[in-house]
């Protein structure tokens, strides 16, 4: 029980990454709140999940780009749950994959804009917290494609790259008081978000990966409830591939 006492928000949660690490924060004794945006039943039976298995969950709404959507999930967040020691940045904008000589700049600017605004806002909502108490963690969830690009993903791995920087601002000015802040990067891993790739792509990536295989949701989990523990208390400002080994640093 890494995590026996804490409060955790996950952004993001109702499904893929944010759900299965909801439910490793819980198994390993923290409370849960699950954010969503549009997916009221999934989020259901995620904090269903957690309950059912002994563990304190509540689903709560918001638009993460949203800045008075974000402040009332924190305010319902504290009655709920208690103060936050663990926040993590899940939450991901959609983007077209297309090749950049075919990419609008509105589907361009909502995908960086949209990632960093969720980021900064949630971070205004529940660090001064942590501040407050003297300790806390920030987690986000990143990609292998800010480091190495893709085709099709100039969007991603901008927004990605982005926020890989503003974590490692963060690290630095909020060291002193106690917070780390982290990045968690996933390769491909076998989500909603990835189930238009064929299977021909996904063999491809296993055969390339030194681990043989695809990640699946609590891979990319188990790296979070790491970096949320006592056993990550001297880890912060660090960017960490949860990639199988395709991506080694």
């Amino acid at each position: 029980m890494l995590l026996s006492g804490q409060t955790a928000v996950v952004t993001g949660a109702s499904r893929g990454i944010g759900a299965a690490t909801a439910k490793a924060l819980a198994r390993h004794g923290a409370a849960v709140a699950v954010n969503y945006f549009k997916s009221p039943e999934a989020a259901k039976a995620v904090v269903d999940e957690i309950v059912t298995s002994g563990g304190k969950a509540v689903a709560v709404r918001a638009d993460v780009r949203d800045e008075a959507e974000v402040q009332a999930m924190a305010t319902e967040v504290g009655k709920s749950l208690g103060p936050v020691d663990t926040l993590v940045l899940n939450a991901s904008i959609g983007f077209p994959v297309v090749p950049f000589l075919e990419f609008r700049w509105e589907d361009f600017e909502a995908k960086l804009v949209g990632e960093l605004r969720s980021a900064f806002l949630c971070c205004k909502a529940f660090v001064p917290g942590m501040v407050e108490r003297g300790g806390g963690s920030v987690i986000a969830i990143s990609s292998g494609l800010s480091r190495h690009p893709g085709q099709g993903f100039c969007a991603h791995s901008t927004a990605k790259s982005g926020l890989d920087a503003f974590v490692k601002s963060l690290a630095l000015e909020l060291g002193p008081s106690g917070i780390r802040v982290n990045v968690v990067a996933p390769g491909l891993t076998l989500t909603d978000a990835t189930a238009w790739l064929s299977q021909e792509a996904k063999d491809a990536t296993a055969r390339s990966t030194p681990l043989g295989r695809v990640a699946v949701p609590e891979d990319v989990a188990g790296a979070v409830v790491f970096l949320a523990s006592d056993e990550a208390r001297f880890v912060t400002g660090t960017y960490l591939p949860t990639s199988g080994g395709v991506q080694m640093l």
